[in-house]
């Protein structure tokens, strides 16, 4: 038996094979491909297949990055509209799954160790309880889980694109401001890659931090404004304080956001915050105003206060947790 298990993000995706032998911990190939630079996810897989020799594959799940309806998805940040019945006749696989890539993430929680998470609030976690999942990439996905009784069913949600609500005068002047150039301002409009130039923007137009002409030449230059901006917000040898901040206000923005979805679902369990963007964080998030803004929550601020919050530090969370319910899928089929 043969699986293919596949992280389908806006950016990258990464392919793999697996058997219930290896598990989903140990893939026998693995390959990561620029998303933007292919038509389609079948022409990754026929490549990476073509790559590896493989032949013979019994079941593949993808974990993509936008909403599954039935046995389709459209990838939210790439012009990609994925068939699991189409993939499953082109490429000769018995089954094919598709699942959100947060839920794909969320599948991997059971199996993550202590070195694969930051931990920045111990809590006092309900072992059973519910548990949250959070991640800022290229876009910002949630997802959650809940105990059946015998393990973890993992569940999709699009809470990314809720409306943003504002906590200070500062986030509400941004809110304005992104209301003038959106006609949708969502937290993914501003906890993300796409989000982080958004609030970069702000702070240069509203001429709250002067832009140093370095940086505009580097902004021009370079294709990736977020990595940018970054960078240079954690650059130890040269101070710019446009960055920092605008890096200060992503947090504390992503923080509320996460705090939000912690009590919407009472995350006793556990809430967990990934992405591509939190793990580059990790060297200032725990001075930055994450945790504040995910406590500020009112009357319930000792409740959420209970709820362990951690940051997954594994690149490749969503390519296991992918793999997991794949090979469990397998193990339940006659």
């Amino acid at each position: 038996m043969k699986l293919i298990a596949g992280d389908i993000g806006g950016t990258k995706t990464i392919l793999a094979l697996y058997t219930p032998q290896s598990g989903p911990e140990r893939p026998l190939y693995e390959g990561i491909y620029p998303s933007g630079s292919y038509s389609s996810l079948r022409a990754i897989i026929k490549e990476f297949s073509t790559r590896h020799h493989i032949t013979g594959v019994d079941h593949a799940v993808f974990g993509v990055a936008g909403p599954v309806v039935g046995k389709r998805a459209q990838i939210t940040n790439l012009p990609w509209e994925i068939d699991a019945g189409y993939l499953q006749t082109e490429l000769n696989i018995d089954r094919v799954r598709l699942i959100n890539d947060l839920q794909a993430v969320a599948y991997s929680i059971p199996l993550l160790r202590g070195e694969d998470l930051l931990t920045l609030n111990a809590g006092r976690p309900i072992p059973t309880g519910p548990r949250a999942v959070i991640a800022a990439g290229t876009g910002l996905g949630e997802a959650y889980l809940t105990w059946d009784g015998d393990r973890y069913l993992a569940h999709a949600s699009e809470g990314g694109h809720t409306e943003f609500g504002p906590a200070d005068a500062i986030e509400l002047e941004l809110l304005k401001y992104l209301m003038d150039r959106f006609e949708h301002v969502s937290y993914e409009r501003i906890c993300s890659g796409s989000g982080i130039p958004n609030i970069y923007s702000f702070l240069k137009d509203q001429g709250r931090h002067e832009e140093p002409a370095w940086l505009a030449e580097s902004l021009v230059r370079e294709p990736d404004a977020t990595a940018v901006i970054v960078n240079a917000a954690l650059d130890r040898d040269t101070t710019c304080e446009i960055c920092q901040e605008t890096v200060r206000v992503f947090l504390s923005i992503l923080g509320a956001e996460t705090g939000n979805l912690a009590l919407k679902i009472l995350a006793s369990g556990g809430v967990y915050v990934g992405g591509g963007i939190p793990p580059r964080l990790v060297s200032i998030i725990g001075q930055s105003p994450f945790m504040e803004a995910y406590r500020r929550k009112g009357r319930l601020a000792g409740v959420i206060s209970a709820f362990p919050v951690h940051v997954i530090l594994n690149p490749k969370a969503g390519l296991i947790g992918a793999a997991h319910f794949g090979l469990d899928i397998m193990d339940t089929l006659p």
